[in-house]
């Protein structure tokens, strides 16, 4: 699988070096070149299987040869241990026709959990195969700062720092991201807006 740039104007990548490279160089964001299609079999067969296994059936097509099946399993399984949940995201009946999908089982309550979790151990795997490492630098008025940092905590091959607006996070959000004691974590409380972090 190729990724290209929204913008059109970057070299068509694959998986690792789009992930890796995060926005494109013609500042576009990197998309899959074509759309997997999932047949019914398809996806009857997700039935039943844990969420690690579900969502290393629904990645891997888009992750091409970069991982192998059972690289890709092992990650989603390790990405999705620290869920509270023996299902990750469980979905409750809560009336007739009524269900409500519970995305508040990770480590930071937050659905970014699911993404996040992932992705710190995508990125490590691929940085740990080329022998590098990278900075993750985020920008969040909240949710986000504390799900990058939970799961790029602790990772070996990248530091994490996470600016946000001094004084425009909850408190518990603050204290999700600056109470970790890992090494390679940095919280910055910038002073002004959501918009001066990200500048």
């Amino acid at each position: 699988m190729r990724y290209l740039s929204t913008r059109g104007e970057a070299p068509l990548l694959g998986f690792c070096d789009a992930m890796l490279a995060g926005l494109a160089r013609d500042g576009g964001l990197y998309v899959p070149e074509q759309a997997t299609r999932l047949d019914p079999a398809a996806i009857r067969a997700l039935s039943g299987l844990s969420y690690a296994e579900a969502a290393t059936r629904l990645v891997a097509p888009y992750i091409g040869g970069d991982f192998s099946g059972r690289e890709l399993a092992a990650i989603a399984r390790d990405a999705y241990a620290g869920f509270d949940h023996a299902a990750r995201a469980p979905l409750v009946q809560i009336d007739d026709n009524l269900f409500l999908l519970e995305l508040f089982h990770g480590p930071t309550l937050a659905f970014k959990d699911f993404a996040m979790q992932w992705l710190g151990r995508l990125m490590n795997s691929a940085l740990a195969r080329k022998g590098t490492r990278a900075t993750v630098l985020g920008a969040t008025s909240g949710d986000t700062g504390a799900a990058a940092i939970e799961a790029f905590g602790g990772q070996a091959q990248t530091d994490v720092f996470i600016l946000f607006p001094h004084g425009r996070v909850s408190d518990a959000q603050r204290r999700q991201m600056t109470t970790v004691d890992r090494p390679n974590v940095h919280a910055v409380a910038i002073e002004g807006a959501f918009d001066d972090c990200q500048a």
